[in-house]
């Protein structure tokens, strides 16, 4: 199975919520009036698109209407999946790459989202492209995310520096990216913690991982990732909204998607927080992880079953 026929398995729940519901609501109306526009976005919240981004949403169909794009009901789904990859394909979805050098990715995301699963399957990723690859245990917090990485790092063959669980994060960053570059390492992935409960400690621990990174390569990390759970839907737009205050990210990865029927919050993240979405993963394999492509996820949500 190709990644994208996996991406049209994996978003059967959210295409359930989203574009069968309008099919079916498609044919109960043979006109385009108040009532059946008020169900359309009653729709659209339901699955998770967020308030703001359906109102936007909204405001296109009606435009449309105006303007005669959608004349009938039919018209809708079309329009709409046109809307949604556009909303989606704006802005750079492509992982930034040092000119040379390691490429830092910086990994950040609450405990249980699949952060240190993220980092060893993008691990696997960069190394089926043939890059070396070198992970950073920096969430010394807990000693069991230390020894997740260690089994990813065997898994997938990739050197995993480390220190005592409790040890300075920074102090592990430091070591790592020292030897990511004596070692001409391609990309080096680091996890941090991730404890919303301290948000100024934690605001504190990515400034200080931050300087001791750009004292040996200035212009990285390259990317801040956050991981976000795909299944906690709306929740997932609020941790988004407290970690911005925390780092400066630069896209989102969004875990278990097949698993939910909250697959919207991927529109509402693009377009309430101006935030690219990278990465998605669609299934529990090494190779369920993948860059995020806007008109491929929008043409698997409107697909037939």
């Amino acid at each position: 199975m190709g990644f994208f026929d996996k991406l049209k398995k994996g978003l059967a729940k959210t295409r359930e919520t989203i574009t069968n519901k309008i099919e079916k609501l498609v044919i109960g109306y043979a006109d385009i009036d108040d009532e059946l526009l008020d169900e359309l976005e009653e729709i659209l919240i339901m699955a998770d698109v967020g308030v703001n981004t359906t109102d936007r949403l909204m405001e296109s169909v009606r435009k449309g209407i105006k303007k005669k794009e959608i004349n009938t009901p039919e018209d809708l789904k079309p329009f709409l999946q046109a809307r949604i990859s556009e909303l989606l394909a704006n802005g750079s979805d492509e992982t930034r790459v040092a000119a040379e050098g390691p490429t830092v990715l910086l990994v950040i995301g609450v405990n249980g989202v699949g952060k240190t699963t993220t980092i060893g399957k993008l691990a696997s990723y960069y190394k089926a492209q043939g890059k070396s690859v070198m992970l950073a245990a920096a969430d010394t917090f807990r000693a069991a995310a230390i020894d997740q990485l260690e089994v990813w790092g065997e898994r997938t063959g990739t050197r995993v520096i480390r220190h005592e669980e409790g040890s300075d994060p920074a102090a592990v960053a430091y070591d790592a990216v020292k030897a990511a570059k004596a070692r001409n390492i391609d990309v080096l992935l680091i996890d941090t913690a991730g404890r919303l409960q301290t948000k100024s400690n934690l605001m504190e621990e990515l400034k200080k991982i931050n300087r001791v990174i750009q004292r040996e390569i200035p212009e990285a990390p390259h990317e801040t990732l956050l991981v976000l759970d795909a299944t906690t839907g709306q929740n997932a737009i609020s941790q988004a909204n407290i970690f911005t205050k925390a780092a400066p990210i630069s896209g989102v990865v969004l875990t278990k998607l097949d698993g939910t029927a909250k697959g919207g919050v991927v529109i509402g993240i693009k377009a309430e927080l101006s935030m690219p979405v990278k990465w998605i993963g669609v299934g529990e394999g090494v190779d369920d992880l993948r860059p995020f492509v806007a008109e491929d996820f929008a043409k698997a949500l409107f697909a037939k079953a």
